[in-house]
């Protein structure tokens, strides 16, 4: 199987080359538009094909293609790929509007080729483990989800509206989106703006943007601020008689029969692995293996889109 990795910065070196790399049956090939870099990277896990152009790796012979280039080439290179038939990989956000997604599922399904989607957060392990119903796929109510809240905040970096909402706020927001079919209208939104202005487009700068919306007897909520005391992520979760809290993807507390229980991953879980980027990878080359993706992932990815979309016109309009 031969892939090609699109766009070698800061997530790709940090998160998914260590991984990928490491898994066998995948024959790499490198593409960036800076030479340094490709050089440095190639030698470093010993890629011997690369390429600094996207487009010539049309005759690369290539299986698949992963893009963890800029948001605002996404669509550009994803549209190319996908027109010569090659199933793809994008780093969140697909695109930073809702429309040129749509459009691109649209290619996708003409030419019956899946959109794999890079949220890592469906993916933690912890959470796999002890959070059930994360897929809305139960019918037990002691197992349903009663309450899912997903915080994800940040010191000092209040940023601008669309940014903001789609390339770090869509994180919490899919998580939540366990069942994918949330009307938009039906999301309550709240938001909060810095007094001063961004100067390329005179708009005010948000900080604070906090979503919920009930669903199957559920509440869900994402929230974030850009000008908390700390960079955190928190996650509570609550079902009938049982609650859970994790202020980190490693460990947690979970709270059954009026008992408190400290609940972990295992020791020598690796970083990558307990962030759910192992298993990502994993279904990633079974999605590539099988030319499929159930449409389940399909169509949540398109949806956490179109609600990124709705909630930033919803914050813009106050």
């Amino acid at each position: 199987m031969r892939i090609a990795l699109i766009g070698l910065g800061d997530i790709a070196v940090k998160a998914h080359l260590p991984v990928l790399t490491q898994m066998n049956g995948v024959e790499w090939v490198f593409c960036t538009r800076q030479p340094q870099q490709l050089a440095q990277l190639a030698a470093q896990y010993r890629i011997t094909e690369c390429y600094t152009d996207y487009r010539e790796l049309a005759n690369a012979r290539l299986d698949a293609v992963m893009i963890h280039a800029a948001t605002q080439v996404h669509i550009e290179i994803a549209q190319f790929f996908l027109q010569l038939g090659l199933p793809i990989f994008v780093d969140k956000p697909l695109a930073d509007n809702y429309a040129d997604c749509e459009r691109l599922h649209e290619l996708a399904a003409s030419k019956q080729l899946p959109i794999f989607m890079g949220f890592n957060r469906r993916y933690i392990p912890l959470y796999q483990t002890h959070l059930t119903g994360m897929r809305g796929d139960t019918d037990d109510m002691s197992e349903a989800l009663r309450g899912l809240r997903w915080e994800k905040h940040r010191h000092a970096l209040p940023g601008e509206a669309r940014t903001f909402v789609f390339d770090d706020f869509i994180h919490p927001l899919d998580s939540i989106n366990v069942y994918a079919n949330v009307k938009p209208e039906d999301v309550q939104v709240n938001v909060q703006f810095e007094n001063t202005h961004e100067k390329a487009s005179g708009l005010p700068r948000m900080t604070r943007l906090d979503v919920q919306w009930q669903q199957r007897n559920g509440l869900f909520q994402a929230s974030m601020n850009r000008l908390h005391g700390i960079t955190s992520e928190t996650v509570s979760a609550q079902y009938h008689n049982r609650s859970y809290r994790f202020d980190s993807m490693t460990e947690g507390v979970c709270w059954q029969a009026n008992q408190e229980q400290r609940v972990k991953l295992p020791d020598w879980t690796p970083m990558l692995a307990s962030k759910g980027f192992h298993a990502m990878a994993a279904h990633w080359l079974e999605v590539v293996s099988t030319g499929q993706q159930a449409q389940y992932y399909t169509d949540r990815n398109l949806h956490t889109h179109l609600l990124a979309e709705h909630v930033l016109n919803r914050a813009l309009k106050g």
